[in-house]
């Protein structure tokens, strides 16, 4: 690749959010630049279900050779963008304390959800969370988490992401290496976990471990410090943890993407343009800008470009994760995809009684 080539889709390792009901005209100024890699909605972005579907459409014909993501954030509890009439999900917690029917409400909750996604023309949902809830009092995860114990987490995790993908929306596991047992929110400040690496093979990695092997199509690095893995760098920016532990130890092939750059832990200590390349030489393929900052996200990439021509950042890291990105979105994004529905249709599919019924099942176990 040339730099050239690498200006024209520097764009990929980028998903970016923007404000309003459609899609900016920031960002359509971005895409014709740089060739996203994708969009994130959030709440601010929902009005309606035929608008969100009209986003989705919107976003695709911003694509040049490569479809975008379009992604979301909806877990279900407290962390889901898309509401009534969407079907509203209890937290994932119940799913574990379900017991042994668990496994059975967590593929048909999966499926639903994969349905409603899908019928708004979402093809990426940064679920399921895989962080084991050993720390009760966690105020970021909580009842995100799917379990108490890592087996439960890394088999219900793996229904949810086969079920989710077997139904055509990309699943991302989060938030590598293990973010379950923090007293601190990195939306904030740097949480620091300070077990030994023989507690992580038999806790935290177990469900990302299981993830890999059930095909997740992308997981979601922990803005976290985890000294005996690496004593410097947060996970997110560290070589060691995404290049040397998910990459190569663990042998994982899909696409890496880093939780959000704007949040404290991060953005706090290195700015946005020093994470964005800190980020990427790391061994994540794309990141995550949310905030709606267009001249911050232009000169994010922008300093890719440059790290490339200084020889900060090797061009076949870019490579690399360009490689990923097509080999991701060519399994979940290749036509013929169903365009998102309409009216009556779309309607019909949002917040069904069968839907209703599983989420209400789930809510027992609250």
């Amino acid at each position: 690749m040339s730099l050239r080539d690498l200006r024209r889709h520097v764009g990929q390792l980028a998903i970016v959010g923007f404000d309003g009901h459609s899609i900016h005209p920031d960002v359509r100024a971005l895409a014709r630049e740089f060739d996203l890699g994708g969009v994130i909605f959030f709440a601010r972005n929902i009005e309606a279900p035929d608008q969100v579907a009209d986003m989705s459409r919107e976003a695709q014909e911003l694509a040049s050779e490569i479809p975008l993501w379009v992604s979301v954030d909806q877990e279900g509890g407290r962390v889901a963008r898309l509401k009534r009439p969407f079907t509203e999900w209890p937290p994932m917690i119940t799913l574990g304390r379900a017991g042994a029917p668990g496994d059975r409400l967590a593929e048909r909750f999966a499926r639903a959800l994969a349905v409603e996604l899908r019928a708004v023309g979402i093809s990426l949902d940064y679920t399921p969370v895989l962080d084991v809830l050993t720390n009760l009092q966690n105020p970021v995860i909580g009842d995100r988490a799917l379990a108490e114990h890592a087996e439960d987490v890394a088999r219900l995790g793996s229904v949810i992401i086969r079920t989710l993908q077997g139904s055509g929306i990309a699943a991302c596991g989060k938030h590598f290496p293990g973010h379950g047992d923090t007293s601190t929110d990195s939306h904030f400040e740097l949480p620091l976990i300070d077990h030994p690496r023989e507690r992580f093979d038999q806790v935290e990695l177990v469900p990302f471990k299981a993830a890999i092997a059930a095909g997740v199509a992308s997981i979601m690095t922990a803005h976290i410090l985890i000294p005996a893995l690496d004593e410097e760098h947060p996970a997110t920016l560290s070589p060691a943890l995404v290049d040397g532990l998910l990459k190569k130890q663990l042998g994982y092939e899909g696409l890496v993407l880093s939780d959000d750059l704007e949040m404290k832990a991060i953005s706090g200590r290195y700015g946005h343009e020093d994470a964005t390349v800190r980020a990427i030489e790391a061994g994540c393929d794309a990141v995550l800008m949310c905030a709606p900052n267009p001249a911050e996200q232009v000169a994010a990439l922008e300093a890719i470009i440059h790290a490339v021509e200084e020889g900060r950042l090797p061009l076949k890291r870019a490579e690399d994760a360009l490689v990923r990105h097509r080999r991701v979105k060519a399994r979940f994004l290749a036509p013929p995809r169903p365009k998102p529905a309409t009216g009556a249709a779309l309607r019909a599919v949002l917040g069904r009684d069968e839907h209703l019924a599983v989420a209400a099942e789930m809510a027992r176990f609250a």
